[in-house]
Order: C-alpha cells, then structure tokens, then sequence
C-alpha cells in the first residue's frame, strides 16, 4: 500500500485547502477517482493501465475495490464510455452492443450501491479511427450530429443511474485542426447536449461539464461565451520543481473562470518523489490563495494510480483485512492523544466556553412522565415490560416522576438550574395509542404544547426527541422495528409532531441511543421488547431505524424546514474505545473496529456514504464465510437510492457519552453479538472510577478523543456541529443521595473534556447536556440507579423534587459559562422615583378612616368573598423575604459576633427542642442554593435582611468584618444578575450582642452607633441596592423584646420600656433616613422606608360606637405608635397620648409614661419614609373593656380585648387565623389615615406544621385569598398597592416556634447536614401568579353569550315530601320520612314534613306561581304512600291519586309539561318494615307501582323519572343513617346491596314503560343520578387526580355506569373486592349482576337525568382495614377557600365544574341527551328577598351549561332549577332554603313570594339564553315578571320579624308598659324630692378632668 497515507493525506489536504462550493445546490465536496482499469482481467501483472471498456466481465475484486475507495472518503468515480464499444456499427445508436450497454450500467449500479456517485465521460478528445475515416474530423457537421445521437443513447441508457456527466474530457484534439471550425462545432454540441441533458432531466442536483487543460486557459473566454456547462473539468499538471508557473497559470484561469465551479477532474504530478509532502501542501495552498471556485478534485492521478494493482488478483476477505485493517481517523486521533502523560492528559482548563453555548440537561418520556394510562394514552414496550415484573424489584414507570401532571414543577427546576435548553422525548403512545395518527389523543399533544409552552415562557428552548426507546406496544405487536411499515408509520408519527409543534420547537432528534434499541431490544434481549436475535432482528431494526429516520429528514426538509426553520439531527451513542495494550497494532485496530460497530454502525449511512461502515459489512462477511453453518449476523443492504436518501440527513450530530473502553482483538469464532463478530473485547481499568451503574465508569478524557474522532470521521465532508446531547452517572438510590459529590467531580471534568475539545482542538461543539434534570425509572434497573442532578422521593406520592449539589454546581458552570474567572459585571441597581410625603394633620379620636368599618363592616359573606380577577399594573414588585438570623446560619463563621438571639436560643430552654439559627438554613454558605429557589421563582424582588454582628461583630465600625460584607456583596451582585431586586432590611431584631450589654436600644447612645452602621452599608452597598428597610417590626422589637420579655433581650418592663425603646428606634430610623437623604439619595437614588406590622382589627359589634373606637384605638396602638409619627406630623396619635396619660395619671404617676418628641424632633421624624412598608398576617376582633391600672402595661394601657376571627380557617401558629379579608380593609385603612402613600406588603404568609412538607394546600389557600383582597384593594379600591413580598423563601427558624412551624415556600430539611430545598406546591403557585401578574379572568369565569337549542326543558322542580304536607290526608299511607322526621334529634329543629308547604291543598297557587317563572316544564315527584298506602296495589287511594290528576290538568291547562319523578325517597313505611330497598321482592312492587302510575297518568304525562338520587338513598339513608330510614350500622354492605335493587327496579320499571306504554303514549323514561364535580386538590399530584377519579367513579359511575355502560365500574368491582378479600371476606361486599341483568339494565334510558349542585377537591386518605363506603372510595374532600358559600355546609359556588361533570358524562357515557333534573343553591339565617347570590348562583352555572352544550357539544335537552320554593330540607328541616319563591312559614296560608332570582331565572327562560348586550338590548329583557314585597307576612319590630298580627299585639303590650313607667317614674321623682329637702346640704364634688396634662 504504498500510496495508501498520501490518498489520507489528500483527502484531509483537500479538504481543509479547497473550499465546498455549492453547484446548482449540491454543496458536498467531490473527491474523484478512477477510471477502472484493465489490469485485474489479465493473467500477469502487467503494468498497462489501460481504461476499462466493457469488453471484459467487470473485475471479480471491483466492488470491495470500491468499498475500499468510499471508506477512504472518496465520493465519485470517473466512468468513460466507449464510443465504439458501445455503438460498434459506425457510431449508429440504433445498434448498440447490448452486453456492453449492460456491462456499463452493472458497473453504474456497483458504484451506487457502495455509495459512490458515477461521473460520466462521454468521450476523451480523439475521434474514434473507424469515425473518422469515414465523416472526418470534428469540423465535420456530421460526426458532430453522430455523436449527438450518441450522446442521446448515452442519456437514456445511463442517466437514470448518473447526476455528474462530462460531454469532452479535453478538448486538444478540436485545437489541433488549426482553425476555430472544429472548435466551434465541439461548443455548439456541447450546448446542444447541455440543453437536451437537461431537457431529460429537469430534477436539481444534475450537472454536465466540458474538459479543458489548464495550459488552454486562454481560449476559456471563448468556450463560456460559445457554450454552457454547469462546471469547468480542468486537467491541471504540477510540477514540483516550477511551482511558481503553476501559480501564474491558476492566476489566469481565476481571471478567465470567474466563479465559474472548477472541477480538477485530472491531476497529473511530476518531479516529486514519494514522500514529498510539503509540495502538495503547497499545490494546495496556491488553489487557495487563488479563491478559484473549486467544487472537487482527482484523488488518484495526484500520487500515481492507486488502483485495483493494490488489491490482490485472487481476492480473499483476509487479504482485504490487511488494506482495510484500520480507519486513518482512528490513527490520527489516537497517534494525537495516545502517548500523553496521565498529568497531560487531566490538566485542567479554566477557560470559558464560546459565547452562546447552549447548556442543557434532559429527560426523557417514558422514565419520568408517569401517567401510563391518562387521558388515552396507549400502551408502551415499557409498561409491558415493567407489568411482566421484569424491573428490578418488579418496580414500573406507572408514576415515574409524575411529570404528566408536573409541567411546572418541572419547568421550575430548569428555571433554577438557568439552563437555556432543554431536552425531553415524545412518547409516540401519548400522541397516538396504537402507533398510528388514526388513533390520535389529543390531550396527550396537549400536555406537550403545555410542557413547550411552559419552557419558552421560561426563556428555556426546547429540544424535542422524536423517539427514545418507548414503541407503542400495538405496533410491537406487528413485529416492531423489525417490520418495514413501521418506517411509514414512524415517518407520519413525526409528520404528525412536526405539524403540531414545530412552530416552538426548533431542534429535533429523531432517535436518541438507537445502538441501545437495536443492542438491548432485539439483540440481546435485556431491554423491551426483549427480543434475543443477534444475527437477523438486530440488525434489521438498525435498517429500518436509518431508514425511518431519513424519512423524518426528509419530511421536515421538504415540509417544515423553510416555514419553521428549524434543524433535524440524530443522537447517537457511544464510548470511546481505546487499545487495551497501546503497543500492540492489532489491539489499536480493534479499537476502531469498536467505534464503527457502536458509532459507525448508525454515523457512517448517516454522515458520510449512505451505507454501512466498510469495516462493519467486511467482518460480517468474513464470518459468513467462516461460518457456514451458524452465521453470526445477516446485514441488510441498502439499495442506491436508499443510500442516497440517507446520507447527510442530519443537520447536527448529536452524541450520548458516558464512558470508555479497553479494547483487545479477540477471534470471536462464530458467536453472535458485536464482540464475537466484530473479533474485539471490551475491559475497564480498575483504576476508573465506579458509578452505581455496572457499565458506567468515569474516563473523562474518553470524551475529548471521542470529540476529535468524530470530527475527523463523520463531519469533515458534512460540518454540521456536535451537540453532546446526553453525559451523566448515577448513583445509589440509598445513602446520602443528596450530596453527590461523585457527580459533581464526574460532571466536572467531563464538561471541561468537552472545553478541550472546543477550544484547543477546534472541534464545534454547541451544546452540552448533563442527563438527567431528575432521577428517574432507569429502565430495567428502576429506580435502583439514579442519574438526576434533582432527587425524587418515590416513596411520597408528591414525587417532591429537591436539588442535589450537582445541581447547584451545574447551575454555577453555567453562570460562568464554564472554567474561567467569573468577573462579575457592574452591577446598578434600578433608581426608584418618589412622591415626597407632606405633613398630615394628627389622626383624631377615634380617626377619620372609621369609615372603612362603615363602607366594608356591613358587607354580607357573598359580597366579602366574591372573588375579583384581574392584573396588577405593569412594574409590580413580587418578591419573597427572610432574614439574616433565620437562615444564615454560620453563626461564627469568619469572624461574626454574636448576636442576642444566639445569646438566647443557645441559653437551654429557650426555644422548643432547644432549637436555634446556629445553621438554620446554612444560607451563609449555600449562596448559590438560595440563588437557585429565587431564579425559579422569578421574583422581581428579594427582601433579605444583614446581620449587623457579621458586618461589625461588636455592633461598631471599627470591629468591621470583611468576610461578611464580601459574602452580601456575592448576594447583591448575583440578585442583580438575575434580575432582581434587592430589598435590604438593616435590622430585622439580631442586635450585636456587644451592643445590648450596654443596654440595648433602650440606650440613646444606641441612635449613633445604628446610624453610623446604616452609614456604612448605604456607602458600601448603595451603589446596587435602592431598597432600604431600617426596621423591621419595631412594635414587636419594643413589646415582645422589652415589654412581654418573650424575645431577646428578654426584658419584662410592660409599662415602660416599650414606650422608650420604641422612641428610640424612631429616632434611629429618622436619623438614618437624613443620612441617607443628605449623603446619598442624589447619587445612588434610592429610597428608604420602615416596615411595620399591622393586624386588621374588626370591632366586635361595627353598629356599637364604642367598638368602633376601640378597634381604631388597637389600631393606632399597633401600627399608629410608629407610622403617624413617620407619617403624619412627627408624634404619636392622640389616641396614645391620650390613653396613656390617662392611665399613667389614674396610676398617681406625675407624668405620662409614653415620652414626648420635642418640636426639632417632631420635624426631624415627620416624613422619614419613602413608601409605606407594611407586614401583615391576620385579623383580630376587637370588643371595648375596662382594663387594669396595675401592673402597669402597654397591653393595658389599651382598654380593649383582642380574640380570634372565628370563622376563619386556623393554622399552625395560635391567634394566626386566616382571615383574608382583613388586608383589604387594613390596606383601605392606611391609604385613609396616611394620605394614601404608595405601599408594599413587605411580609404577608401562613405558618404550617413541619409535618406539612411538600403539598401545602393550605398555604395555596392563604396567598390564593389574600393576594386578591390586595387586588381588590388596588383595582377597586385606588389603594396604591406597589409590591407583594410573600413571606417566606423557605421554612427557616421560626423565632420562639423554632423550626415546629415552617412559613416556606420551599421545604428545608434541617434534619440533613446538606439543608436540601424543595419547593413546595405554593412556590409554584406562587410562581404562577407572579407569571400572571396576578389573577387574569380565566376562561371558566367569561361570559359566553348565545342561546339554546329552540324546544329547551326550562324547567323547576320538587318533592312530595318536601312540599305536599297532608300527611295523614284522605287515607294516605305512612312514609319513611315521616317516621323519621318524628322521631327526636333526627330533623333539625324538629321540624317536618306534616305541613310543608302544603301544596297538597295549593295546586292553583303553585302553577300560578310556575307560570310566574315562565318554565315550559315542572319536575315534581309522586308520593307513593299517598297512592298506595301499604306500597302495594292491594289497596289504591283514589283521592291520592287525584290530587295528581288536578295537578297535571292544570299543569298542562297552564301549557306547562309534567316530568313526574315515581320515587323521590318517600318510601311508603309498610314497605320498609318488611325491609324496604334491601329486600329484593320491593323490585316487583315498584315495577306494580310503576305500571299503576303509567297507567292512570301516561296518557297526559310524556316525561318520566324513575328514582331520583340512588346514591343518596343508598349511602346517606341506609350507610350513614342521615336520611331515612335512618340505617347506620352496616355501611359496609347495605349500601351496596340497597343500590343493586334500586338499579333493577329501575329497570324493570323501564322495560315496562318501554314495552308496556311507550308505544301508545309516546313518551321518556330515565334515572335521574346525581354528582359533585372532583377535581384533585393539589392538581400537579397523581394521587389526588386519582382520588379524585375515584369520588366520580364511587358517585356517578355507581349507578351510571350499569345503566349506560353495564355493570359497575371496574375500579368500583376491582378496590370492593380487593379490600373485602384483603379483609379476611369470602367475596366482594359489592354483588354481582349475573349476565343476563347486565344486559337487562344496560340502556335502560332515554336520557341522562342529571342532578348537579357543587364541587370538591379531592385527596387520598387511607382507612386502613375498615370495611364502609368511604374506606372503599379512600378519598377525602374539601372545597376552595376562594368558592362562595351557600347556606349548606356542603354546597360550595362552583360553577366550573358543572362544565366538565357534562362533559365528563359525554365522554364516559358515550354522549347522552342530558336533562339537568336539578340544580340550585341554598340560603340560610335572615330573610332576604333581594336574594342576589342564588341569581348569581344560576347566572354562572346556567352559562357553564351553555358552554358544555355550544362549546363542546354535549348533547343539553333541558335544565331544571332546583327548587321552585322554600321548603322542608329534608334533615335540615326549614333552616336551608333553595326556593326561588319565600315561603312564609309563620303565616298560616303559606303564602310564596318571588324573591329577586325569579326574575334572573325568568329572564334567562325567556331570552332562551345569554343575549349578546354588545348588539344591543334584545326584546327578550322587556318582558320580565315583577316580583313584588309581601303585603301583610312580616313587619320588623323591635329587630324581630313578626307577622303583623304578632306585631299588633306587641306594639299594644309595649304602649301599656309604656304608661306603666311613666307613672313609676312620676312618683319616684316626687319621692326623691321630699327625700332631698329633708337631707343636710353636702359640698359639691370637684370632676377630675381625664385629659392629659401639659
């Protein structure tokens, strides 16, 4: 081979000397060789080369000739035609030489295959002998119309199987005739075939030349002018001894060329020996230099004729070995890096990477996803696999990391890692279950376009992987990737993705690891789908795999790409393998052999040739000749056309790198596999490290060298960049999984091998990917390897995510874009714009702002809750808080001084569990973990405090600490980095030790020394924080710390201390406020304020003045001790003064005890604030009280009492009631009292109990209420609200409550060294409206205008027990309820049903009323014990019966239609004393009762309800016993037994009406069924979304879902029957239908009666092995705070859900008719005809049905308001009222009046709808009823409502008792003067003026 190193050496000289032109499109370099040669047909080693023509076979050794030459890079090959071979009867074409003809296109087609693209020659230059003796020479016209038909033949022969053509090699023999004749016919032929070539073949990518020497240069001006070619063929001649001419001769043809492309179609070198190098780098660099347009160059003619003389005659795969035994990249890369020194080879480089770098990390679907069976999607290879307990531990990716429901908790962690990329797969089931687009789920792409969203909305792009591993496991039930038609499918599967999501998606890796699918899926065996097929599956699925990809290529090039502009690429894997025993060439050999089986296998179609590797297809050939009998592998081969369309589809090669080989040459025999086949085996060093992963061990530098091979082997043809798209380790699951210190080290110098490889070997490198952003299932290992830079705690069903220290180093990589110094930037904070406070008049007594209490103290609970959405202006500052004593920990460290509250909490005792802030969150330094939870946030603004002891350990400047100021300086700069505003607190009640040892602040010398310390953090830090807070809560500095005793320092002196202290913190405020004001406001432009504590403080009675005055008082006790002085005149309200001199003089003191500010003073404070800084937490209750004069006391010197708001939600912390309201009228309060300032709610957040970790709902609740009340005070109110700072970061040492209580929005475990940090539900709840800006309307809340379907159910309804009375009337039988109802503590108030509403007596007034309400129907049901008394048809009450009778007449006289309910729970007692619903004879006696009520009514009624509410007769009557009949104490089983005979009796009764009735009285019979909507109560939670499908499937599915679907629910069968066998039960406590009452039931409707009223929020709870109803459903529920009550504990306003519970029945029950059979809410306590909340109530749900029916499509018939009046509650008895008219029961006609919704109803029936007001008033809103007052039912008297006659009568008592005292009073004052006259005189009393002396 004695040319093989100069061919490599060209081939690298060519590429980097001549540039890549693009020809008509085709941009690839072209590397020419050949012609074949004669040589190898001839029987001796002759050296005649002469051209090969066809007249001979094709040579036996051609093909792995020319595998050889396409391994080496080679990309064309010269393929010259035989003129007279071809067409031997004098050039005729119509006689050619058809086994020549076919010679030609067998040697086309060989090249093809093997990847190299023919160039044709039609001809050299000379004219054949036989041609031209008979036309001549090239002046002859008809030789050149001969070779035009020639060149026509060749064309249709050839041109199928060739793109380049050269019409004339040379054009010497044209010149030598001497005139310009010949010449001039050559260029016109050649512009003749030019047109006609083209004509032929009009497809881009073809191209026709003309040859030309480079000596000819001067007639080149000519040929351009004369003729077209899409490039110039030049044969160029080098001499290496004239270099210089050469030079001269391309400057010419540059200037004659222009940018005409130059193909240097022959070289011909002379003068040069073998090994003479530096000429041709020479040759080379004078192309360069001349920028001629060069598109390719002659590869063989430049060293001599590498040609098939280097192969031997006799071929053989051994002797072919010895060519191809190793890849020239591979030596190159190896002979550069193998001989480093291990100290040259780890030499750290502190550089940064290019700017730009994308910094990514990644996952992928089907490990982290979960929700295996959510919204459709199908089954996956994967979850087969786990279900066939082929995981470790038998554990499945069921749940995985829940990611599914975790969009944005996912996002969140991105968000703090500050990766800019992000890379995640598709899991091609969630798109389409079966694997093709047929079976589409769209909530599966809505997850994506949720998930893409998310991350841009982050600034994250997303890198999306088509496939990673997770098959659909329908189309592996076809056979997989082993069959052809998954490459269709597959391709539109990507279609598909590209379509929905390459609007956002701009970077696509079709496969990732797709070595690992062939290898481990169907070599192997050991992943899904488990297939052990080595020698044929493995390898047809790489095929397909190559060739599906190709197709995505192509789709996106073709489809997407100019629309979208995005890239398309490939993630491959593979390790770097190096020789075992560097000394041995075989071992160096084996090596590369590795790389082409792993990487090459799949990088070498893709990136160089369209095939296969020539090493990979020769082994395998070997061994099939070696192996006869047992062939190893079958390798696929692919066709030309194939190979075309694959190579170079790939705009970026993406590498998965995780380790490095050892690698030996090994005989592998006949075995199968890559190591048997490929004759090589693969070793560690023990001196690697390990990693939890048996296959994984740390050889960083594997990576460079990879690197650097890669750009050698694959992209130096094809630049396209690298994007490392998958580097990581895992560890063990067990441990300190935390701090992963391995990890770190491992990430460390992998990225830094990766720097290497950009920066000192020019490798293009663009992306870095760590894998992965989170543990995850680690296929067939679990979850027993973790790979996360996050841990997830799969033992917890929050799959809470929490950093390990990888991810904060990964974080901080990125922030220095890598390795070198981080100079941090000039940071400058924002200037902040103030209005200038002007002095305000003194606050009176009590103040003007009272009128808060007057505008919102009387607001009813519907007006305080409503919630209002809507967006805080632009600019608002969202922030969170803490402060330097609760987190910083490091109480030592670095020279910090102590401060009092470590004095205190390291005192034993002190605090619970003898806690204290020693480490607390250890934020001293775990800086960057801070920085991570703020950046996920997105807060604009960080309110931190500075420990004064750290910055001056003994409270004074000349003590300063460095270290401290450094460690705020890193805080403040880094904050700024991100964008966020630093808020600084000066003093947040961590004062210098040193300092209280002289007294603390109740010291006036203390004044200095805090402003000189303020002085220098203004100085120091002011430049970038703009923010200042002197004080934080100075009234809990002064009270709790010098009053109460209970915080440090710890002083118990209530009545005095507080006063002084207090005194001097506003002095030391207003001080450091001037000093900032004059020394630095002009230059750093900043602003300072204060921020003070404020409970809202509602009196206890707002109509008693007394109260009134005491809750101002509280109030200016509280937060008017320090804001009027800062913020009105510069003194303390006179509500204080006032109060304490009072008491100071009742206590026989001198002087006051609050200290007096002189005037200078009163001036200097007045106005010290630049914002309003208020914190806030609760509301207290004020009540007006007389208290003590000893001791003397600040809580006394009130005269009031605080208590608890009552009715508000509790939490961790006593007296820290949830009462959200209060904020906006506290807000409303300053903005009155203080000349409404701007303000920011500086801490405002709920304390929770430690053992709330994660899913803290309740916190959720707390910011989702209170932020609003802000709202509302803003957008409502004009309060200048500015900034929200949620208190807090995270759980931190909560003062005297240590770390018992946590106010986090992050988790932190102080159990763990490492304080790991995990957010919360609310940190992405609050993440969420800091997105948002606040609270945008969402789409559930807007009105939707239009109209229902013409012929709508408008209806309302009610039941015969409820409203009939006539208990005992005209022989009506006894009920169950009217047992139940006389029997005691059963009914509320012992009311019942004997009256009611009496409307067995008032059919003309209840349609009289109906017709009021314009309904077209009336829903009411009919009293079976009023029909048949003993429930049977043995005796038939006819008066019963003909009350009905009267009241469907004048229904139907009325034009109002009749919907009869046949059983509404009044069950006729008779019936159930031989065991009514259990015993299952009452199905027949229903089905009697039935078909006596059709047969009397049918005929005029044609709607029909067979039972209404099986549920609640089942489970609230006969499982918690709260109905009738009351049964309680078998919940586990009569519930279920109780609704199995209520769904055959419905049926029964169906099949009767169906067969019996329908078809004469033509009407519908259905169930009515009622449902709360469930939604989950943490939404981002699989458990709760769980619970939540089980509250539905345990309520609507129990009796829906026989009846529509057949049978119960499989969830329902499947947990009754696992917990009764779990319980030691023979069977499930839940019968069986048998087969035949299945189908007996199934269908037995004509629609969906349907009755709605709420919704819940859903969670699990586990009942342990307690066999009831609720233990079965183990869930709990509770409603949103922020959803409005009714007077029913359990009805919340929630209208949404009615929405989705209609669309829930569509999709579950196969889209029904729906009748909406009831719906309503209820009102309890006064009677309040204006009932606005009901109208409120029936607006918004009858719109959501709006919505359903428009929107959605759910087929909506009809609507029915529940209830048509006021009537008995069932067990509430009268105390909740539901009517849309008041019944007034203490008058005894009953009348009804309409309350105000019965316009609000009336209007919706009458306009059919919603009209659209924004086209005007509709004529439908003109004709409304009038709803008038009572006449004569109540009068108010005395705050009592009485009818009038009870009025009268207390009206004529009160007179008499009147004339009675006045005649008392008369004789007592007669008596009192006699008395008077007859006593001796006595001094006058002196009054003791209670005003305060001056």
């Amino acid at each position: 081979m004695k040319y093989l190193l100069c061919v490599a050496s060209l081939y690298v000289l060519c590429l980097y000397g001549c540039r890549s032109i693009e020809v008509n499109g085709q941009k690839d370099f072209m590397l020419v060789a050949g012609p074949l040669t004669k040589q190898l047909v001839r029987s001796s080693g002759s050296a005649a080369l002469d051209t090969f023509d066809c007249s001979h076979p094709i040579p036996p050794g051609s093909r792995q000739y020319f595998e050889y030459l396409q391994s080496r890079g080679v990309t064309h090959y010269k393929v010259p035609l035989s003129w007279t071979q071809l067409l031997p009867t004098v050039g005729l074409s119509s006689q050619p030489q058809q086994a020549v003809v076919s010679c030609y296109q067998s040697l086309l087609k060989q090249l093809l295959e093997v990847g190299l693209q023919p160039l044709v020659v039609l001809h050299g230059s000379t004219v054949p002998e036989a041609l031209r003796s008979r036309y001549g020479g090239w002046e002859s016209l008809e030789l050149v119309e001969m070779f035009q038909q020639y060149a026509e033949f060749a064309f249709r022969e050839f041109g199928e199987l060739a793109d380049s053509w050269v019409t004339l090699s040379e054009l010497d023999d044209g010149q030598s005739e001497g005139a310009p004749g010949p010449l001039q016919n050559i260029l016109q032929l050649n512009k003749n075939l030019y047109q006609l070539y083209h004509q032929m073949f009009p497809d881009r990518g073809r191209h026709l030349s003309i040859g030309l020497r480079a000596t000819e240069v001067a007639i080149l001006h000519q040929i351009k002018g004369s003729t077209k070619m899409d490039f110039l063929s030049l044969h160029i001649e080098y001499n290496c001894a004239s270099a210089s001419d050469f030079a001269n001769e391309l400057s010419s043809l540059k200037m004659s060329s222009g940018d005409l492309p130059v193909l240097i179609f022959k070289m011909t070198v002379d003068g040069c020996s073998t090994n003479q190098f530096q000429p041709i780098a020479n040759f080379l660099q004078v192309l360069n230099i001349n920028d001629l347009n060069i598109v390719g160059c002659d590869v063989m003619d430049m060293f001599g004729h590498l040609d098939m003389q280097d192969m031997p005659i006799s071929y053989g795969i051994s002797d072919y070995n010895s060519i191809t035994a190793f890849s020239n990249t591979y030596k190159n890369v190896w002979n550069k890096f193998g001989a480093q020194t291990t100290t040259e080879r780890d030499i750290f480089l502190n550089e940064s990477f290019p700017s730009g770098f994308q910094w990514a990390t990644s996952s992928e679907s089907f490990k982290v996803e979960g929700g295996w069976l959510e919204d459709g999607k199908g089954e996956t290879i994967w979850d087969r696999f786990g279900h066939e307990n082929k995981v470790f531990d038998n554990q499945t990716a069921d749940q995985a990391c829940d990611s599914y429901h975790k969009v944005d908790y996912d996002v969140y962690l991105l968000r703090g890692l500050h990766v800019n990329t992000y890379q995640f797969s598709i899991s091609w089931a969630r798109i389409f279950p079966s694997g093709h687009r047929g079976s589409q789920a769209e909530k599966g792409a809505l997850y994506y376009d949720k998930l893409i969203n998310a991350l841009i909305e982050s600034g994250i792009q997303p890198v999306v992987t088509l496939y990673h591993w997770d098959l659909p496991q329908a189309l592996q039930d076809s056979g997989g990737w082993t069959n052809a038609s998954i490459i269709e499918a597959f391709k539109d599967y990507a279609d598909f993705c590209f379509s929905r999501f390459g609007d956002r998606v701009k970077t696509w890796n079709t496969f990732s690891s797709p070595w690992v699918v062939s290898h481990a899926g169907y070599g192997t065996g050991e992943h899904p789908p488990g297939v052990k097929d080595y020698v044929v599956a493995s390898y047809q699925v790489t095929h397909y795999i190559l060739k599906s990809h190709a197709e995505a290529w192509h789709i996106y090039n073709d489809k997407y790409r100019k629309t979208q502009g995005g890239k398309v690429g490939i993630a491959l894997n593979s390790d770097w393998a190096e020789p075992k025993d560097r000394s041995k060439p075989e071992d160096i050999t084996a090596a590369d052999r590795y790389l082409q089986f792993m990487l090459g296998w799949f990088a070498h179609p893709i990136f160089v040739d369209g095939d296969y590797p020539a090493t990979l297809k020769t082994q395998i050939e070997e061994k099939i000749k070696k192996c006869p009998d047992s062939v190893p592998a079958r390798l696929p081969a692919f066709t030309a056309e194939e190979s075309q369309r694959i190579r170079g589809t790939a705009d970026f090669l993406g590498l998965n790198h995780y380790t490095s080989r050892l690698v030996n040459n090994s005989d592998g025999g006949c075995t199968s596999g890559p190591n048997g086949v490929g004759d090589f085996q693969a070793h560690v060093d023990p001196a690697w490290s390990s990693t939890a992963s048996d296959w994984i061990f740390s050889a960083p530098w594997g990576l460079r060298r990879l690197l650097n091979f890669i750009s050698e082997e694959y992209l130096n043809v094809t630049k396209v960049p690298i994007h490392i798209s998958g580097n990581g380790m895992p560890t063990e699951y067990s441990g300190d999984t935390l701090n992963d210190t391995q990890r770190v080290e491992y990430m460390k110098s992998y990225i830094n091998e990766a720097l290497k490889a950009i920066s000192l070997d020019g490798v293009d490198v663009q992306r870095f990917t760590v894998q992965s952003l989170m543990d995850g299932f680690e296929g067939k290992q679990g979850y027993s390897e973790r790979f996360g830079l996050h841990s997830i705690n799969f033992e917890n069903g929050d799959r809470p995510r929490t950093p390990k220290q990888s991810a904060y180093f990964y974080a901080s990589t990125i922030r220095q874009n890598g390795f070198g110094s981080h100079n941090g930037g000039v940071f400058k904070g924002t200037e902040i714009i103030i209005d200038r406070l002007t002095a305000l008049s003194p606050s009176e007594v009590p103040s003007v702002s009272k009128v808060v209490w007057e505008e919102f103290s009387h607001q009813s609970t519907f007006q305080r809750k409503v919630y209002h959405y809507g967006t805080f202006p632009q600019g608002f500052s969202w922030g969170v808080s803490s402060s330097a004593y609760q987190i910083e920990g490091g109480w030592n460290a670095d020279g910090k001084g102590p401060s009092v509250w470590d004095t205190f909490t390291q005192k034993p005792g002190s605090i619970p569990a003898n806690a204290n802030g020693d480490v607390a969150c250890d934020s001293y330094h775990r800086l960057e973990e801070d920085l991570y939870m703020l950046r996920a946030l997105r807060v604009k603004s960080y309110r931190f405090s500075l420990s004064w002891s750290r910055i001056f350990p003994d409270g004074r400047r000349t003590s300063l600490n460095q270290k401290g100021v450094d460690y705020y300086n890193r805080l403040i700069d880094d904050l700024l980095a991100y964008n966020i505003t630093p808020m600084v607190t000066l003093y947040h009640w961590d004062l210098p030790q040193a300092l209280q040892n002289l007294g603390g602040w109740d010291n006036v010398t203390i004044i200095n020394i805090f402003n000189d310390f303020c002085d220098f953090c203004f100085a120091t830090f002011g430049d970038r924080v703009k923010f200042w807070i002197t004080f934080n809560q100075p009234q809990t500095i002064a009270w709790s710390g010098y009053g109460l005793g209970q915080i440090p320092p710890n002083v118990k002196s209530p009545g005095t201390a507080p006063y002084r202290v207090a005194h001097n913190l506003i002095k030391a405020h207003a001080k450091a406020y001037h000093t900032y004001d004059d020394k630095y406001r002009k230059s750093q432009g900043g602003a300072v304020s204060i921020a003070l504590n404020a409970d809202w403080i509602e009196p206890k009675d707002v109509n008693v003045p007394r109260e009134v005055v005491a809750a101002d008082r509280a109030l200016q006790f509280q937060l008017g001790w320090f804001a009027h002085p800062i913020f009105k005149n510069g003194d303390y309200p006179d509500a204080m003064k006032w109060q304490i001199g009072n008491k100071s003089e009742l206590q026989g003191l001198s002087e006051t005890r609050l200290p007096s500010f002189t005037e200078d003073e009163k001036s200097f404070i007045q106005g010290t604030a630049d914002m309003f800084c208020v914190n806030h937490y609760t509301t207290r209750i004020a009540s007006y009280a007389t208290l003590r004069l000893t001791p003397q006391s600040y809580e006394y010197d009130q005269d009031l009492s605080k208590a608890e708001e009552g009715d508000s939600p509790t939490t961790a912390i006593s007296n820290q009631r949830a009462v959200a309201w209060g904020l906006r009228r506290l807000l409303n309060w300053i903005k009155k009292e203080y000349g409404n300032p701007d303000i920011y709610i500086t801490e405002n957040g709920v304390a929770t109990e430690s053992k709330t970790t994660w899913d803290d709902s309740a916190r959720v609740f707390y910011y989702k209420t209170y932020i609003d009340e802000a709202f509302k005070a803003y957008d409502l109110d004009g309060v200048r609200v500015k900034g929200y700072i949620a208190a807090s970061l995270m759980d931190s040492f909560e003062w005297l409550n240590g770390y018992k209580v946590g106010f986090g929005l992050h988790h932190v475990d102080f159990t763990n060294p490492n304080r790991p940090r995990t957010p919360k539900y609310s940190a992405h709840f609050y993440y969420q409206i800091i997105k948002d800006n606040g609270f945008p309307t969402p789409d559930d809340e807007k009105q939707l205008y239009g109209n229902f379907r013409k012929e709508f159910i408008w209806s309302t309804a009610t039941a015969s027990y409820q409203i009939e009375g006539g208990w005992r009337a005209d022989g009506k039988g006894l009920s169950i309820w009217d047992k139940f109802a006389h029997t005691p503590l059963r009914v509320f108030n012992d009311d019942n049903g004997d009256i009611a509403c009496n409307s067995y007596h008032k059919v003309e007034e209840d349609v009289a009323i109906l017709k009021q309400l314009k309904v077209t129907h009336y829903r009411f049901s009919i009293s079976w014990p009023r029909v048949l008394p003993d429930g049977t048809t043995k005796h038939i009450n006819e008066a019963g019966l003909n009350y009905y009778h009267r009241l469907v007449d004048a229904l139907l006289a009325a034009n109002i239609q009749p919907h009869i309910t046949l059983y509404h729970w009044d069950l006729p007692q008779a019936l159930q004393d031989i065991g009514g619903w259990e015993n299952g004879t009452i199905i027949f006696k229903f089905r009697d009762y039935a078909d006596l009520i059709f047969n009397r009514l049918g005929h005029k009624v044609k709607f029909w309800i067979t039972i209404n509410e099986p549920y609640n007769i089942a489970n609230i009557g006969h499982g918690y016993g709260a109905a009738a009949p009351g049964i309680s104490f078998r919940p586990g089983t009569l519930p279920y037994i109780v609704g199995h005979n209520l769904l055959k009796a419905h049926a029964e009764a169906w099949h009767l009406y169906n067969e019996k009735y329908r078809p004469i009285q033509k009407g519908i019979i259905s169930i009515t069924i009622n449902s709360d909507w469930s939604e989950p109560r943490n939404p981002y939670k699989q458990e709760d979304i769980d619970a939540a499908r089980r509250v539905l499937q345990f309520y609507i599915g129990w009796f829906a879902h026989p009846v529509f679907n057949g049978d119960y629910s499989n969830m329902m069968k499947t947990i009754i029957r696992e917990r009764s066998l779990a319980a030691g039960l023979p069977k499930s406590r839940l019968p069986e239908f048998t087969p035949e009452e299945i189908t007996r039931i199934k269908g037995t409707y004509d629609y969906f009666g349907f009755n709605h009223y709420t919704t819940v929020l859903a969670f699990p709870v586990e009942y342990g092995n307690l066999q009831h109803y609720d233990a079965d459903r183990g869930a709990g529920t509770i409603a949103d705070r922020t959803w409005l009550d009714s007077g029913s504990s359990w009805l919340k306003v929630s209208p949404f859900g009615f929405r989705r519970i209609l669309n829930f029945i569509k999709e579950e029950y196969g889209n029904p008719p729906i009748i909406i059979t009831e719906n309503g809410m209820s009102e309890r306590g006064p009677i309040d005809l204006n009932d606005f909340p009901r109208s409120y109530y029936y607006e918004k749900y009858l719109n959501q049905v709006l919505k359903a029916y428009l929107l959605d499509n759910v087929d909506i018939r009809g609507y029915t308001a529940w209830s048509l009046m006021d009537n008995l509650e069932w067990a509430t008895g009268f105390s909740e009222r539901f009517g849309l008219f008041y019944v007034n029961y203490s008058d005894p006609q009953l009348p009804r009046v309409a309350k105000t919704s019965v316009v609000t109803y009336s209007t919706i029936i009458n306009c059919n709808g919603f009209p659209d007001p924004a086209l005007g008033p509709h004529e439908c809103l003109n004709s409304v009823p009038e709803v008038k007052p009572p006449q004569s039912d109540t009068v108010s008297f005395l705050g009592m409502n009485l009818s009038t006659s009870e009025a009268e009568t207390g009206l004529n008592t009160t007179f008499a008792l009147l004339i009675v005292a006045a005649f008392g009073a008369i004789c007592s004052t007669c008596c009192f003067c006699m008395a008077r006259k007859k006593s001796k005189k006595t001094p006058d009393f002196e009054f003791v003026s209670t005003e305060k002396k001056a």
